[in-house]
């Protein structure tokens, strides 16, 4: 699995919308309906890479303190699943509920959301204030796996807090990393 860094769209991007099924409900989400009132985060992940893995723990904390401050949040993963059977829907499902993620997991079954946000890795995190117009775009911290740097979350949580706050966007984001979405060829 080759290490692969964000895009980093510009901010102030407008999210793009969505409608995809709920691995874990079943049933179909629109960015409306996961939106949270002072933001939200959208988070490009999957069952089997271990930066992922790696981050599961402090992301369901993130999330969970996130939704106590108005920010929405939502996991997508847009694999191709033909050639990557760990990360199709009923995986998902468990893998959800296994991790605890207090956020619906979609599935992106024909990879456009990954598209619309030009998503280039897993993870791979794209907060939006509330005018859906795009704050942060990159890392959950600097601890990746083997590192022995502990999670903290704390570049995303920064943003965040700036974010809530009204203060303009961080000007320095360092990109997301981790394994590359797995396209459909």
């Amino acid at each position: 699995m080759a290490f692969t860094e964000s895009n980093m769209i510009d901010l102030g991007t407008l999210a793009p919308d969505f409608s995809l099924p709920d691995t874990v409900s079943g049933k179909t989400v629109t960015y409306m309906d996961i939106q949270g009132p002072k933001g939200t985060l959208v988070i490009f992940l999957c069952n089997h890479c271990p930066y992922v893995i790696h981050v599961n723990e402090e992301l369901v904390s993130l999330c969970n303190d996130f939704e106590k401050m108005g920010i929405g949040s939502v996991g997508i993963s847009s694999n191709d699943v033909d050639n990557y059977p760990d990360d199709a829907p009923d995986k998902m499902k468990i893998h959800a509920e296994q991790v605890g993620y207090p956020f619906p997991y979609l599935y992106d079954e024909d990879q456009s959301v990954a598209k619309a946000y030009d998503a280039a890795c897993t993870p791979d995190f794209y907060l939006f204030d509330e005018n859906q117009k795009l704050y942060y775009r990159g890392r959950l911290d600097d601890s990746r796996p083997n590192s022995g740097k502990p999670l903290t979350g704390a570049d995303l949580r920064a943003a965040a807090d700036a974010m809530l706050k009204g203060d303009p966007a961080p000007s320095t984001q360092f990109p997301s990393g981790g394994c590359n979405i797995k396209w459909k060829k």
